[in-house]
């Protein structure tokens, strides 16, 4: 079983693809590991040899920002902006989109579950009707 950056990966899958389960690499960027390291794209992960596995190891460590330090940095930035003030640091601090979508009927997955708001009342009871 291979395992870089604390990660154990997918045995099954190719090579490009089980490089992803790795936080900050994705699909443009593990094909360029993969050619860096000179390794055949149709390989699974369980058919590489432990020097296969040692040189994208060493690669990823070098080149990359994966994992726990990128996950750190990402956490850091988004503190900044908080801690600056700036709009998308509000947002941020709400739970909200910070990146200009709509909130009035979307963005369910930043603002949770509906919460219902006493006063708010539908279409039909403004127009008169009951």
């Amino acid at each position: 079983m291979a395992r870089i950056s604390g990660i154990d990966l997918p045995p099954n899958k190719r090579v490009e693809y089980g490089l992803t389960a790795i936080f900050g690499i994705g699909l443009h960027t593990a094909k360029k590991i993969i050619a860096t390291v000179g390794i055949d794209s149709l390989k699974k992960i369980k058919e590489l040899n432990d020097e296969e596995i040692t040189k994208i190891r060493k690669l990823i460590e070098v080149d990359y920002k994966v994992e726990g330090a990128l996950r750190a940095e990402i956490a850091a930035d988004i503190k900044r902006l908080i801690d600056i003030g700036s709009y998308r640091g509000s947002r941020h601090k709400f739970g909200l989109p910070a990146r200009g979508q709509r909130t009035k009927t979307n963005a369910r997955t930043r603002k949770g579950k509906k919460k219902t708001v006493a006063g708010k009342a539908g279409p039909a009871i403004k127009r008169g009707k009951k």
